[in-house]
């Protein structure tokens, strides 16, 4: 069958990263923490209100250095929900950290707020809110908790660049927060990430765990005469190219939110009939959640087969997708972490999602054409 092959994932280009990259290279600093750098982290900070921003080699990188900041050890429990990618545990398993998963929202998929203060004990250490698909967790309860029961929140943002709530952005409220710039996100530089540090007390200690355990930082400033090992940390900045490449991004980061925005809410438009009929749920934004179009995902209807609508997809290649398989469900979550309570709503949600194509560039002919497709796929079942 010969159809026009729509992807699910198209990477976007602004047109100055070759320009600044090639910048970068006749500046002479190719290692990182030059000029691209600090206009990236200073961007972040005025445009997320962080006390400081510190750009990662990834998400994950950013994530491994929140719990190594709070100091997470042996048995330490952070709260989280299992729908989730990896790195969201697999940081905190790293130091010795236990995972807790518990059961999230129906309309957002995001974490149960109503759930967190009963999975907490006296080993719990952190809350780790996921904003998914860039809306986000309801988080005036969840500081709420932590306040109350002396806890850390570290909000995995990493979808959640130029999104907000209630007008702060994601990443910015709990005491660290974390973005990914991996090639699928909306603001790219192929891998790559920041750590938000909204806790002013913390910031040295993070940048001489971010700059291999050195007072780097301070001696570029003048603070010390030279910069010498002064506690544990790592190599978690990015190549100077990598911030070149993504500076072109975050200079266009509203134009690109802008249309993604568009885009996102013509399929929202065009599937309101399917969401009439009951064979699919569409996402849901709550009113204090300025969300930023990362994904546009559908939920089918229980009585409807995901495998043979991603099957019939392919067939006219449209790449469609489903998403997490959730931790606890895994060999490594069985092993590293423990579940509290049910997790009904995960396991049905993530056994029914799929994800529709979204890019910088995608017509609304493609966008008609999947609709259509998707019509007819399950009208077959």
């Amino acid at each position: 069958m010969n159809c026009e092959k729509i992807p699910f994932n198209k990477p976007y280009l602004t047109g100055n990263e070759i320009n600044y990259i090639e910048k970068a290279n006749s500046n002479g600093k190719l290692a990182g923490n030059g000029q691209f750098t600090k206009q990236c982290n200073d961007w972040l900070e005025k445009n997320t209100g962080a006390n400081k921003a510190l750009l990662t080699h990834s998400c994950t990188a950013a994530l491994e250095m929140a719990a190594l900041l709070v100091n997470i050890s042996n048995g330490d429990e952070i709260i989280m929900p299992s729908y989730t990618f990896v790195s969201t545990s697999n940081a905190f398993v790293l130091q010795g950290g236990v995972p807790v998963f518990i059961d999230i929202r129906a309309d957002t998929l995001n974490i149960n707020e109503q759930l967190i203060e009963d999975a907490i004990t006296p080993r719990t250490k952190a809350i780790v809110p996921v904003h998914y698909a860039g809306v986000a967790c309801e988080m005036d309860a969840i500081m709420e908790i932590a306040q109350r029961h002396n806890l850390v929140v570290i909000e995995d943002a990493a979808q959640g660049v130029m999104a907000s709530y209630k007008g702060k952005s994601l990443g910015s409220i709990g005491e660290l927060g974390s973005f990914s710039f991996h090639e699928s996100k909306n603001i790219i530089s192929g891998q790559g990430g920041a750590l938000l540090i909204n806790k002013p007390e913390m910031i040295l200690q993070s940048e001489i765990l971010w700059d291999k355990g050195t007072d780097r930082c301070q001696f570029l400033r003048s603070e010390v005469e030279k910069y010498m090992w002064q506690d544990k940390g790592s190599s978690y900045l990015p190549s100077e190219l990598t911030a070149a490449f993504l500076s072109a991004q975050l200079e266009e980061a509203e134009n690109i939110t802008q249309q993604r925005l568009t885009s996102w809410q013509y399929y929202h438009d065009l599937l309101a009939t399917l969401e009439t009929k009951g064979a699919i749920r569409r996402p849901i934004i709550p009113v204090d959640c300025q969300h930023n179009a990362h994904i546009y995902y559908i939920l089918l209807s229980s009585k409807l087969n995901r495998q043979k609508m991603l099957n019939y997809f392919k067939q006219y290649n449209i790449f469609s997708d489903s998403h997490y398989t959730p931790l606890h469900s895994t060999p490594a979550g069985k092993r590293f972490a423990r579940t509290h309570g049910a997790l009904n709503i995960t396991d049905d949600s993530a056994n029914r999602i799929i994800r529709l194509p979204l890019w910088l560039g995608l017509t609304t002919v493609q966008q008609e054409k999947v609709v259509d497709i998707l019509n007819t796929g399950l009208n077959l079942q």
